[in-house]
């Protein structure tokens, strides 16, 4: 019982924020410059407007600024949920004589409205207790000041943000992504996503979970494939590439002709080959499509001109990967993985290429470490 009080006591302390003290002046410069900003244009845009800055844009600012990736920080947000609760702000006043029933049901009924709307924003409680109890400044203007200040405010500070976030590094507006990465060309799921943890599986636990987050679902997806990537680094870091690759190395040269390096894959029964200049430097990669893409051309170029080509340098890929020998095995796996790569070079102190590890290498030390788990 006593542990149990504790821990519940822990919940009062501070979380520790991870943002350093670079983001932390970016944000406070930022918040300073929006609210300057958008206080001087309303002022200049609505001159006889009694009030030019409400106090909600505070904390508009706070979440435009310093956390403008959050769901409740994109424009949608900041402008329909504060001009809506606005609005319901007027409305109750003009219905409930009484402010003090007023202003409690103005809050409840924005956050109703915003979440039916997709527009939640917290400042937007405020800014319905303010048209409430703003005085009567703020009554004479009915309406009204649900259009200015309140939505020339917020559309003027997202202006600020969308200039200053994105001028600073910051991606804003922090839309879903439109392409997903975990999915190839053919529509198909990487292995990692299959295995892995889907969208869909995220769906279902935000679901079970119940509440609302301040994080949009395409960055709690990617901040969890990242853990999981960096959990692969601590399983995988002590062990090298240098372990596992093999050092016999079917290659081409790039002058070698394309029935020699069709000749070395059927024989060793490759997907590619590795294409090595005379000091054995990766140059290019060829593959059995690059081999079947070139049939054609090869055939005219020999009835034109007799004993030409091709080379492999005519089909090669010269855009390849390859990795030091001193690397760690985790950062093979998202290669051969989901990268679409077959094998990946592996290459010495000099650059040289030294050996090659495949998907069947890997696959064999995964195994290794599960049986040994």
């Amino acid at each position: 019982m006593r542990a149990t009080f504790i821990q519940w006591l822990h919940g009062f302390l501070p979380q520790p924020l991870p943002a350093g003290n670079t983001e932390r002046l970016r944000a406070g410069i930022g918040a300073c410059i929006g609210l300057f900003l958008t206080a001087l244009l309303t002022h200049v845009l609505a001159p006889g407007q009694a009030s030019w800055l409400i106090a909600p844009m505070g904390a508009s600012a706070v979440l435009l600024f310093c956390v403008p990736a959050s769901p409740l920080a994109q424009p949608w947000s900041v402008v329909g949920g504060n001009t809506i609760s606005a609005l319901v702000g007027v409305a109750c006043l003009h219905l409930v004589p009484d402010p003090l029933l007023a202003a409690p049901l103005a809050g409840a009924l924005a956050i109703g409205i915003m979440f039916a709307l997709r527009c939640l924003h917290p400042p937007g409680g405020a800014v319905a207790l303010t048209t409430v109890l703003g005085g009567q400044a703020v009554h004479d203007a009915g309406f009204l000041f649900a259009l200015s200040p309140v939505a020339l405010n917020s559309a003027l500070i997202v202006i600020a943000a969308i200039l200053y976030n994105n001028l600073t590094g910051r991606r804003y507006p922090h839309a879903q992504h439109a392409a997903d990465k975990n999915v190839h060309a053919t529509g198909d799921p990487t292995p990692g996503a299959r295995l892995g943890i889907t969208e869909s599986d995220l769906e279902a636990a935000l679901a079970r979970y119940g509440e609302v987050l301040d994080v949009s679902r395409d960055d709690l997806l990617a901040i969890v494939d990242d853990a999981r990537q960096l959990a692969l680094h601590r399983h995988f870091n002590e062990r090298t590439c240098a372990e596992l690759m093999s050092t016999h190395i079917v290659f081409v040269s790039p002058r070698d002709t394309l029935e020699h390096a069709r000749e070395l894959l059927l024989r060793y029964r490759l997907q590619s080959l590795p294409v090595l200049d005379e000091s054995r430097h990766l140059r290019g990669v060829i593959a059995q499509d690059d081999l079947l893409r070139m049939v054609g051309w090869g055939t005219r170029l020999r009835q034109l001109v007799p004993g030409a080509g091709p080379y492999v340098e005519d089909a090669m890929r010269q855009r390849v990967v390859a990795l030091d020998a001193s690397a760690p095995l985790a950062q093979l796996v998202p290669l051969l993985r989901d990268g679409g790569y077959h094998q990946v070079a592996i290459t010495g102190a000099d650059g040289a290429m030294v050996g090659l590890v495949s998907q069947s290498d890997l696959l064999a030390a995964l195994s290794e470490e599960r049986l040994a788990a």
